[in-house]
């Protein structure tokens, strides 16, 4: 039998184990609570109208509708750019994708696939920097930001990834334009059975139940509502994915077809925002839905004028939604001007994270300006495309917008005039001469260090 001392000492031995095990608990939940689970869900091509939130009336979309309640719907917010990888390089980097020369689409079909194109990987990145300090990240979904393994979504900080590298395939094959397979599990090509929103939902469940107790962030990347219009449920009448169709074309797309993609998005984030719920961590996670570049034709921009690959509003302005419990007012329209670009620096803020001055970040953190602790900030912003052969760049400062496209110059108050109806160019030439000014400068600016090819920083 052991003697009183030896007792006592087990005693005391178990009585600090507890005691430790307790503070380790209170420290483990004090970091859940202070470091808020992130959520990003990113569709493509989504249209500024064709959410019931942004008033749609042939869409049923409940549950992003249910998420702009619960939080903050902006309604001046943009894309980086006017196509899916300018945009996307714009969230990854937390800068203007026209400082890495990247100002179009990549292409989505062999040979091009092989020629190296990508964003070149930075410790940087948003994914890398969350990583160091101390989340597990996931993409989920499209990626379009390169094909090699340099520039695949594990080269810039993910942990995980489920998805595309092209731009789009096939909804149920996985293949893309050139008939080659697309689909990748980290680095490694893989084959999946099933309509491909879904097949995002479901990945993207797996890794939020798989990471309840440490911080995550988790890119999910939906690739509808691009073309291929594929209905969900309907392999046997599934479009070819090579197939662009147009509204002159014989046997074109439908508006019905391009409503039930989104409505499967809807649902798809329905069964995420439940597993945030059954979990009990949608308390402590910051959602935040947003588009990558205006709607193609079959989407509603109304009242927005033009489409996607134009730096129209049209083409640029997207729904945005942002929910952290506790931290937002539920039901808060806002009409605070933001870009892709701020949700990288908001996620970091948000996040905690330790940003080195040498990740450059351009974008500002609105989530002082969503809680209610700062007044709304004047922003001043660019974009630049030469995406099918067009020269378009456009600069918003305050509430004006100078639009250059080929040899016009256009001046909107997009305040007052966001369908960009009323041209004040021939009234407003002062308005003209600084905006064009600001846009000169900003274009010397990128296009220099694009021309150095100066390469990230190494951490200190």
């Amino acid at each position: 039998m052991p003697t009183l001392v030896q007792a006592l000492a087990l005693f005391a031995l178990l009585a600090h184990s507890v005691t430790s095990a307790h503070a380790q608990a209170r420290d483990t939940s004090a970091q859940r609570t202070t470091r808020p689970n992130i959520v990003l869900i990113l569709t493509d091509d989504m249209g500024w109208a064709d959410l019931g939130s942004y008033g749609a009336t042939d869409v049923r979309t409940p549950h992003l509708d249910a998420l702009a309640a619960a939080g903050a719907r902006l309604t001046h917010f943009y894309a980086n750019g006017v196509l899916c990888t300018p945009t996307r390089a714009g969230l990854i980097t937390g800068r203007y994708q026209q400082r890495y020369g990247i100002e179009v689409a990549f292409p989505s079909e062999a040979p091009a696939t092989e020629r190296g194109l990508g964003l070149t990987a930075s410790p940087y990145s948003l994914p890398a920097l969350l990583r160091t300090g101390g989340y597990a990240t996931a993409l989920v979904g499209k990626w379009h930001l390169g094909y090699k393994a340099e520039h695949s979504p594990k080269a810039h900080g993910f942990d995980y990834f489920f998805g595309l590298k092209s731009g789009y395939h096939d909804f149920y094959t996985h293949r893309g334009r050139d008939g080659k397979p697309d689909l990748w599990e980290n680095d490694q090509p893989v084959e999946r059975t099933g309509y491909m929103t879904d097949l995002i939902t479901e990945q993207s469940v797996q890794f939020i139940q798989q990471h309840v107790d440490k911080p995550f962030f988790i890119d999910v990347a939906y690739n509808a509502p691009h073309w291929p219009y594929q209905v969900p449920d309907r392999p046997s009448e599934a479009r070819d994915s090579a197939a662009h169709l147009m509204p002159s074309d014989s046997a074109t797309s439908t508006r019905a077809d391009y409503v039930a993609m989104v409505e499967r998005v809807d649902h798809g984030v329905g069964e995420i925002l439940r597993a945030l719920d059954s979990l009990g961590i949608a308390h402590n996670t910051l959602v935040i839905f947003t588009n990558d570049n205006g709607g193609e034709w079959l989407a509603n921009n109304a009242p927005l004028f033009n489409r996607k690959w134009t730096v129209w509003e049209g083409g640029i302005r997207v729904p945005t939604i942002v929910r952290w419990p506790g931290h937002i007012r539920p039901g808060l329209v806002s009409g605070q001007v933001g870009i892709t670009m701020d949700l990288t620096a908001s996620m970091l803020a948000a996040s905690g994270t330790q940003v080195p001055a040498a990740a450059r970040l351009e974008g500002i953190n609105l989530l002082p300006i969503l809680e209610g602790n700062a007044p709304e900030v004047e922003r001043t912003l660019f974009w630049r495309t030469t995406a099918g052969d067009q020269h378009q760049k456009a600069v918003r400062r305050g509430d004006w917008k100078l639009v250059v496209d080929g040899t016009h110059e256009f001046v909107f108050n997009v305040r007052t005039d966001l369908g960009e109806r009323h041209d004040m160019a021939n009234r407003r030439q002062d308005v003209a001469r600084a905006l064009r000014a600001l846009l000169n400068g900003w274009e010397r600016d990128v296009d220099a260090e694009a021309k150095a090819g100066r390469p990230a920083p190494s951490p200190s």
